[in-house]
């Protein structure tokens, strides 16, 4: 009977020809030498200066903004299989910008979830308290910010030349960046297929939501006139993504929060804790505040879209905090939206 087997194997190799069928071809992803070589400039020059790997096998790109006349640093994970086209998830961090280990690559598993996954997995570094938006005036602090047209405009025809990317993308993001989702997908229609806001406020100019944003760019020292102007400025409502909703009809939305009371990953042996009770009381304190706040911001996002016949996904946990453990559990959950968009 083992004789069997090559025989059988035999045959339906010399037969796959004659059905029509061949095994599909795979090919590692492109190497940093090769993804240098393939980028393209940017309809404004922007461009890819500089390619290189790490230990763990992400890309570690450096991009030039012409917007920001600034370099950008990226973490890239490569789709598996270079050799066929694949779409493109950004993920983006919070206030802090990723700095002091605060991102994706740092804090949670997307490196594992991804691997088996055909889509390029993009997480910009940089723009602590910046809501990723275009900035009307350079700031002091923040210098010229422009996030906006580099996610919108700039990068994504860079990312598709250099890492055969299919032209679909989809945006998600945390804290801060759960906001700015929203923003970039009214300024650039047809950007995203799919948004996902995890711990997010998409109200921006009533008092409380003009409010947190404040908050958010001071702790950066930035000044939030320099953002949308002074207080009034039409400018906060032209950038409130709850007011504009009706323009998110078409594309796939997921919005996660916890309530901000203490949840199964708020304890000592919990995502990130390591033991320490100093950093359990900030989560449950600090974060148990902002994830209350959050709440209410997507509940009223969650009856604004459903008085305007949207759908949307939306994941409102009985308990749990502002914190990366509920945001890594956020996008397993929320990949197959983002797959079946992508894909679709």
């Amino acid at each position: 009977m083992k004789a069997a087997v090559p025989l059988v194997s035999l045959t339906l190799a010399l037969a796959l020809p004659w059905l029509g069928v061949a095994a599909p071809a795979r090919a590692e992803p492109a190497p940093p030498a090769a993804v240098l070589a393939a980028a393209h400039l940017a309809p404004d020059g922007s461009g890819v200066i500089a390619v290189t790997e790490d230990s763990g096998g992400l890309l570690d790109m450096r991009v030039h903004s012409t917007a920001m006349d600034a370099d950008i640093a990226l973490k890239v994970l490569r789709a598996p299989d270079g050799s066929s086209p694949a779409p493109t998830l950004y993920l983006l961090n919070g206030a802090a910008g990723g700095s002091d280990a605060s991102s994706w690559t740092d804090q949670t598993d997307i490196v594992d979830f991804f691997r088996d996954k055909q889509v390029t997995v993009v997480v910009p570094l940089g723009g602590s308290g910046s809501y990723f938006t275009d900035w009307r005036t350079d700031d002091p602090a923040l210098g010229r910010v422009r996030w906006s047209t580099f996610l919108t405009q700039e990068l994504p025809p860079i990312i598709d030349s250099a890492l055969n990317g299919s032209g679909a993308n989809a945006v998600a993001g945390i804290s801060m960046a759960g906001t700015s989702v929203f923003q970039l997908a009214l300024d650039a229609p047809g950007r995203y297929r799919a948004i996902g806001s995890y711990s997010g406020c998409a109200r921006t100019s009533d008092p409380i939501g003009q409010a947190f944003v404040d908050a958010v760019v001071l702790r950066w020292h930035g000044n939030p006139a320099n953002m949308w102007g002074p207080p009034g400025d039409p400018a906060w409502t032209a950038n409130d993504p709850y007011l504009h909703a009706d323009r998110l009809r078409g594309t796939a939305v997921y919005v996660s929060t916890g309530n901000g009371l203490p949840g199964p990953l708020d304890t000592l042996d919990g995502p990130g804790i390591h033991g320490s009770a100093a950093k359990l009381v900030g989560q449950l304190t600090s974060g148990g505040v902002l994830e209350a706040i959050t709440d209410q911001c997507a509940l009223a996002l969650r009856d604004r879209l459903q008085t305007l016949g949207i759908p949307a996904t939306f994941n409102l946990r009985p308990a749990g905090t502002h914190s990366w453990g509920y945001w890594q559990q956020d996008l397993h959950d929320s990949w197959p939206l983002f797959a079946r968009a992508l894909h679709g």
